[in-house]
Formats: structure tokens, sequence, C-alpha cells
């Protein structure tokens, strides 16, 4: 039984100061920036134009396009991504987007749920970065407090 408790510490020590940390670099790095203009795209915020689509990468999970955005007012962006792209989309068709500022693409103008997943990784990492730091503060604390419990050396002079 012993050894399972081993492994289980192990595990959690592993998580609290290499899993927390990551986390929360990953949530607040990835996350963060794009918090704001995804929720003022969600709004229908944002400069409107048209994206064009040029190729689309496909992971085993989902499929992103890439194309070129040109705003309402003549500005353009080369290579962005289109989140929130709808299904019907093909290689050099159109669709309606919004550019609110995010880093590297714009949103799609019928809306989309980017912006939930924007929100639940900047949250994870805030949570992440908060639990790594009172963890960290707490085994301060306590080796603080076994340190001051220890009895004085004897001087033998």
């Amino acid at each position: 039984m012993e050894i399972f408790n081993k492994i289980n510490d192990w595990r959690a020590k592993l998580f609290v100061w290499i899993g927390l940390p990551v986390i929360a670099g990953i949530g607040l790095l990835l996350g963060a920036g794009d918090l704001g203009p995804a929720w003022q795209a969600k709004g229908g915020g944002g400069t409107t134009g048209t994206f064009t689509a040029v190729s689309e990468e496909c992971s085993r999970r989902s499929c992103t396009w890439h194309g070129d955005f040109v705003a309402d007012d003549g500005a353009k962006r080369a290579d962005v991504i289109l989140y929130d792209a709808p299904d019907t989309l093909s290689t050099g068709e159109t669709a309606p987007a919004l550019d609110s500022g995010a880093r590297k693409g714009v949103f799609a103008a019928a809306g989309g749920s980017t912006w939930l997943l924007v929100t639940a990784l900047t949250l994870a990492g805030l949570v992440a970065a908060v639990a790594w730091v009172l963890f960290l503060t707490h085994t301060v604390r306590r080796r603080r407090a076994q340190n001051e419990a220890l009895p004085e050396p004897v001087d033998r002079t």
C-alpha cells in the first residue's frame, strides 16, 4: 500500500510543480491575447469586411481556413485564419467577417463558439496560475514553520 501513496504523491508533485505552470502559461499566453477580440466579435463589434478562403488545414478533429481579409474600408490582412468558418466554405469562396483585433485571424460575421473556447482557455490558465501561487506560498510557509520548530544547535565551546 505504501508504494501507491508514493506514486500518488509523485504524480501530485509533478502536476503541482510542472503541470500547473505549463497550464497557466499556455492558457494565459494563448487565451488572454484574443479574449477581448473574441468577445468583441461575439457582440458584432469590429471592422466588417470579406474573408476569401485560400487554403484549408485539417487535423484529426477540425479544419481551419486560411485566407485574406479585406475590410469594407479597403484595409487588407493577408494569411489570416477565419474563426467560426461556415461549414459550406470552399477554396476561392468568400464569407462576411469581422476584424476585431485578434492576433492571427478574423471572425465569421455569422458568429460561433470561439469566444467560449478562448474564455475557457484563459480561465483555465488563470485558475492554474492562482493555484500554483497558492501551493508555492503554502510550501514556503510550511518549510519556514518546520525550520523554526527545529531545536537550536547546542554550542559546545
